[in-house]
């Protein structure tokens, strides 16, 4: 993940600073090499050796930190260097603010950008994947990845190659991380698995379940501020655990959903109400483990899961149903096909000329299709390459637009 900082690097006899995030680079500002003190944000420089001299910034530098003297030696030591003049310390100086009066915004580099927002006391983290030639004024499409239980942001977008797919299409790809059980310790898979509030009442018995659909809701706030969205294009897709917590998300967050596609899990909602019909495209193996096609207590792995194996999981085509009614679609499908071990059935048109894609794929077990599994096949069951889950999802995506009224958000800095 990036974190636009600079730090020394010597080339040579010389030192430059250089960027982590490389479309930020200022490698033409020389300094002597070894007398870099801590970097700070930018929002809050102070210049000890230079009479504490505070540089405020807006909110696009609050994250950007530089690695800058930091006592009046150092600056003394500095100012004496054959390689810094103070033109060269004007130029450090002015760099940044000329960028931001040219409306220069370091989010809108490629690649990957950490963010948090504080809710309920709690720092709740999220990534985002910008695609080369974004220029901050082409609104682009999102896609939203939900993680499984027990997993995180950085692992879905390993497994899922969503990243490469928003290089590739002109999209922005986001990875929410859920709160650990017990968010006072750190996650982890077994012991204290991140986890989202998926309706399910599975994961927080006798305690107090996060805001899960708040939080997104937040986050996509966030993203219409920092971003050029189309936001008639926002989709959210989700493994297993993220799975469920996308039907929620698609039920609950209606009005700022363009379509929903879930993968291997079910839909816990219970009535299920949709206030707008919108699509869903949904895909699951018929040999996996975790997310039973015919329903059933998942055959789970480890000791960590024994609260979750008191509640079964229904029928995947229980969730397919559902969904299918709340939108108003026929409960048999319209179109079925089948070919080299994927299975398709479509069901629709309903309401608005919405629909519901179910796609099973033969053999396979509690991975993504077509993606990179990071867990042992004794305990989710086999990979496939039959079809790449990715590519029929952003194509069923391309597909679809929101005929919801546009939330107010605040604007863009």
């Amino acid at each position: 993940m990036s974190s636009s900082s600079i730090e020394g690097a010597e080339n040579g006899k010389k030192s430059f600073l250089t960027v982590k995030d490389k479309s930020a680079s200022l490698d033409f500002l020389r300094k002597p090499a070894g007398l870099c003190g801590e970097a700070r944000p930018l929002s809050r420089l102070i210049f000890q050796g230079l009479g504490n001299w505070n540089v405020p910034f807006p909110s696009p530098w609050k994250n950007v930190t530089f690695g800058l003297p930091a006592t009046s030696a150092e600056v003394s030591g500095l100012m004496r260097g054959r390689n810094m003049t103070i033109k060269k310390w004007l130029l450090v100086l002015c760099v940044p603010a000329i960028a931001w009066a040219a409306g220069t915004n370091w989010s809108w580099s490629a690649g990957d950008h950490d963010y948090t927002v504080k809710m309920g006391g709690l720092l709740r983290h999220y990534t985002v994947h910008v695609p080369p030639g974004y220029n901050g004024k082409t609104v682009l499409p999102v896609v939203v990845m939900l993680h499984g239980g027990g997993g995180t942001s950085a692992a879905a977008a390993t497994e899922t190659g969503w990243s490469a797919k928003a290089d590739q299409e002109g999209f922005l790809a986001v990875f929410p991380n859920a709160l650990a059980r017990d968010p006072s310790k750190p996650g982890s898979f077994t012991c204290n698995p991140q986890l989202w509030n998926d309706g399910s009442d599975r994961f927080y018995p006798g305690q107090q379940a996060p805001d899960d659909v708040a939080f997104l809701n937040t986050m996509l706030d966030e993203l219409l501020a920092k971003f050029a969205v189309d936001e008639r294009r926002i989709f959210v897709t989700g493994f297993s655990n993220g799975a469920s917590m996308t039907f929620r998300v698609g039920a609950e967050l209606v009005r700022r959903i363009a379509a929903i596609a879930p993968v291997a899990g079910a839909c816990w909602l219970e009535p299920l109400k949709v206030g707008r019909p919108i699509s869903m495209c949904y895909i699951t193996g018929t040999a996996d483990p975790l997310n039973l096609i015919g329903g059933g207590v998942p055959k789970l792995a480890t000791g960590a899961s024994d609260k979750v194996r008191a509640k079964p999981k229904p029928p995947v085509r229980d969730s397919i149903l559902k969904w299918a009614k709340a939108i108003g679609c026929p409960v048999t499908p319209q179109k079925t096909s089948a070919a080299n071990g994927v299975r398709t059935e479509i069901y629709g048109p309903g309401r608005a000329g919405a629909e519901v894609v179910y796609i099973t794929v033969e053999g396979l077990g509690h991975t993504w299709a077509g993606g990179k599994s990071l867990l042992p096949e004794f305990m989710v069951g086999q990979r496939s390459a039959k079809l790449k889950a990715t590519d029929v999802l952003w194509d069923f995506f391309k597909r679809q637009t929101s005929s919801a009224p546009i939330p107010v958000v605040k604007q863009r800095d």
